[in-house]
């Protein structure tokens, strides 16, 4: 089959190389997907630049990349239902401490980790659910149901934060969003009911005035940036559900006022949510999608063949929607 691999960590045009490996068998409750689309994100980008720290090199010889996906049930192993196969499918976890990922015609992989497809919502979509979208309704709905709060959503404008925004909306929250100036037509229509620009200096009183009784829950994409912000903004016992923090991965807290105002700290890594966790937000998504209340955002399509410059694509300052190769 054809796929993408790399066993070396490095720019993406140096290592990553389109070639011919050997398909996969589905093994004892497995499910061998063919893939149309391979959904790109950020952490991909990263883990085959090297980026965590103390890693060195890669964890298996080669890898094929990329851990979100969609496509059709083509074989099953022992122990998973024949009736799957001809299934349209979006995939988790693709990649997440395995060798290959969804950068390929086929993947194999646990048949829990290929999720039937509401009927009607497009393959492409699909490739859009595992890291966006996923990590969309945890930070939204991790701490239950939203109807009545205020949130806050930190870049809305980004495939996450997009999809958090017409999530928390769909969910009956009142929501301020936060993206740069071009950015906020698209932020204003995908539900959110004051916009403001994240590099106003008045930011925080912005958001006061558009809450003074305080944010309940506060979707996060740069904590380190934020926690001064997030001290003055949110309401006494709130929660910050933050999900990254790229440009400050060690922030100094402002611990005085997090301690009297009793916020809670909730950040989510998605690779690892509980099972039981995984299949309620799994939930979420199929009901925002079959209402028409969810339509994650497509900026970009590449040939497998240009998987460096998909990657490239989505470490794009001011990136507008999902990055996705079409297999």
């Amino acid at each position: 089959m054809r796929a993408i691999t790399y066993d070396s960590f490095g720019p993406a045009s140096e290592v990553l190389a389109l070639g011919e490996i050997e398909a996969p068998a589905p093994g004892a409750g497995e499910v061998l997907v063919r893939l149309a689309y391979s959904g790109v994100n950020p952490s991909d980008a990263k883990a085959r630049a090297g980026a965590r720290p103390g890693v060195t090199k890669p964890a298996f010889p080669q890898v094929v990349p990329h851990s979100d996906g969609a496509g059709v049930i083509e074989a099953v192993g022992a122990d998973v239902d024949a009736g799957r196969i001809g299934e349209r499918v979006w995939i988790w976890n693709g990649q997440w401490q395995r060798a290959f990922g969804t950068a390929a015609e086929y993947i194999a992989l646990p048949a829990e980790q290929a999720v039937a497809l509401p009927g009607g919502v497009p393959l492409e979509v699909g490739a859009t659910l595992g890291i966006p979208g996923l990590t969309a309704a945890q930070v939204v709905f991790g701490g239950g149901d939203v109807a009545g709060q205020t949130l806050l959503v930190a870049g809305g404008a980004g495939a996450v934060g997009h999809n958090a925004v017409q999530l928390a909306k769909a969910g009956g929250a009142r929501v301020i969003a936060t993206c740069s100036p071009k950015a906020m037509d698209r932020v204003r229509d995908a539900g959110a009911d004051h916009v403001f620009d994240y590099a106003d200096p008045e930011l925080a009183a912005q958001v006061t005035g558009a809450a003074p009784e305080g944010v309940a829950r506060a979707v996060e994409v740069e904590f380190g940036a934020n926690v001064d912000l997030l001290a003055e903004v949110m309401a006494p016992l709130g929660t910050i559900a933050a999900y990254g923090s790229g440009k400050e991965m060690a922030p100094t807290l402002p611990f005085g006022p997090y301690l009297f105002k009793a916020l809670k700290i909730d950040i989510t890594l998605i690779y690892i949510l509980p099972p039981a966790q995984r299949q309620a937000m799994i939930a979420r998504l199929h009901e925002a999608l079959a209402s028409g209340a969810l339509a994650p955002e497509i900026g970009a399509r590449f040939t497998l063949g240009d998987c460096a410059k998909a990657q490239e694509a989505v470490m794009a300052p001011g990136r507008t929607g999902a990055v996705l190769l079409e297999v």
